[in-house]
């Protein structure tokens, strides 16, 4: 990973549209006909990474480590709908970001991340690892 004064201040945006497939009935979260706030999850996390995919080193990615996530409204079916994740903060190898996602003008949710910086093998390899471990009896 790159210096903390390079990455802080890194913005990234994703964007998606709401298809029925991604509501609340779908995927079985509620019995409303309104985009899922998993996706909304899954929308700053995408933009998070990609503020900061360039700054990592070679073999290295993020995982998810902590959320807060607020919601002000829902969203419809068939709306677009964007994320902007921004790096406010790096200690040691935990970025934070602040990410807000609107429809329109209209802010729909607001989240603050930490990612941790893992090394990509090694951290497969553990995970494999204490999931044989798990299984064994």
């Amino acid at each position: 990973m790159r210096s903390p004064s390079e990455i802080v201040g890194a913005v990234g945006f994703s964007s998606m549209s709401i298809r029925p497939g991604d509501s609340a009935i779908a995927l079985g979260l509620g019995d409303l006909p309104i985009a899922a706030t998993s996706h909304f999850l899954n929308l700053a996390e995408s933009a998070a990474i990609a503020a900061v995919s360039e700054f990592l080193e070679a073999g290295e990615t993020s995982r998810l480590s902590h959320l807060s996530l607020e919601t002000f409204s829902a969203v419809a079916i068939g709306s677009s709908i964007r994320a902007t994740a921004k790096c406010t903060k790096v200690e040691e190898r935990t970025m934070y970001f602040d990410c807000d996602i609107y429809d329109g003008e209209r802010e729909i949710c607001r989240l603050k991340m930490e990612r941790a910086v893992v090394e990509r093998v090694s951290f497969l390899a553990r995970t494999a690892a204490q999931s044989i471990a798990g299984q064994q009896i």
